[in-house]
């Protein structure tokens, strides 16, 4: 048995359902993460949980709020050395054998200082670890917020990316790809047709997506992401949160509506569901997923003042060659992820990078 300190970013729910089912997955080893934001909740009623604030994104009206994000970023990195003794602490206190980050920001360098292995397993270094293709009107943003998790949320001494969609990996990295992880609930699934539409808007919403959907079809279109919003608005059903009703609801669909959450888009393309993407406009890593997305032939991408009737009829006549594309794809990397993160636990090394190219 091998003792993790594992540091998750606390933004939204997915970082935190990544490391929950890696954690589930490796009973054998004992993990104590390091959370803030969203992440406690999800991870408290399983696992230990110590608290340390991070660098996160602020949201509002579907876009990022630059001023209040940088805002909450400064008072966290004038304090970061107090931050860092509170890390090495809980190093000191619970003796890892290793320490793991998905976007976290104290934990890989406090165990730089105490001499620690240390693992990213995340999703958002696709954009720092590897080469991309990218469209005129993404080069500036991709640089910019590239700075992130190139230099605030560093690549550590090894990386391991989970992507549905593998981009050459540059070769300065430590890093290999594996295809997605999937929680047990998604896995156990038996996908059919049942004619209605998921739709979810992670960290924002807009109420534009509402009207569209009111408007475009006469689809049943059950919406998660509103808060606790509950009832029905014409053809669309407001979901308050509920993991059993969201299972069920994604296993019947038949598409996805989404923003660009690369943990939804991997479980809707593991049961052969087509997406349609609306990623925020100033989140890079979403718009990265959508444009894979859109070049693999597993959906379509669309800003939000493309949506109408006519947009949403093209899409919908895709939807039998995007659920063929998708037929060809490995959207289930479980038992490799665990048994990378099961070898570095025990070893504290993890195997060369993988190199391989799909665009």
């Amino acid at each position: 048995m091998a003792r993790v300190l594992y540091g998750i970013h606390g933004t939204g729910h997915g970082h935190a359902m990544r490391g929950l089912t890696i954690a589930r997955a490796l009973p054998q080893h004992e993990f104590l993460f390091v959370a803030s934001d969203d992440a406690p909740s999800v991870l408290e009623p399983e696992f230990q949980v110590a608290r340390l604030p991070n660098l996160g994104t602020v949201f509002k009206n579907y876009r990022v709020d630059l001023g209040a994000t940088i805002g909450r970023a400064i008072p966290t990195l004038l304090h970061s050395r107090q931050y860092i003794r509170q890390a090495l602490r809980l190093i000191d206190e619970f003796r890892p054998d290793v320490c793991m980050t998905d976007l976290e920001y104290f934990v890989p360098r406090a165990a730089r200082i105490a001499g620690l292995p240390c693992m990213t397993l995340d999703h958002q270094h696709v954009i720092t670890c590897c080469r991309h293709n990218l469209p005129a009107n993404m080069l500036w943003d991709a640089f910019v917020q590239g700075l992130t998790p190139r230099w605030l949320f560093r690549p550590t001494e090894a990386n391991l990316i989970i992507s549905f969609y593998a981009p050459p990996v540059l070769p300065r990295y430590n890093a290999r790809i594996a295809p997605p992880i999937l929680r047990d609930i998604v896995t156990s699934l038996k996908p059919r047709d049942d004619g209605h539409i998921l739709v979810y808007q992670s960290n924002s919403t807009d109420r534009r997506l509402i009207d569209f959907l009111r408007q475009a079809t006469d689809r049943t279109a059950y919406v998660f992401g509103y808060g606790d919003a509950s009832g029905r608005l014409g053809n669309v059903v407001f979901c308050p949160r509920d993991e059993l009703t969201f299972a069920r609801l994604l296993e019947g669909c038949a598409y996805v509506i989404q923003g660009g959450s690369h943990t939804l888009m991997s479980e809707a393309l593991y049961l052969g569901k087509p997406v349609l993407s609306i990623p925020l406009l100033a989140m890079v890593e979403q718009r990265f997923n959508a444009l894979y997305l859109e070049r693999l032939g597993y959906g379509r991408q669309a800003a939000m003042d493309m949506l109408d009737a006519r947009f949403l009829d093209d899409f919908e006549k895709s939807c039998p060659a995007y659920a063929a594309n998708i037929a060809r794809g490995n959207f289930l990397g479980n038992a490799e992820v665990f048994g990378l993160v099961d070898k570095f636990a025990r070893e504290g090394i993890m195997p060369g990078s993988d190199k391989s190219s799909d665009s």
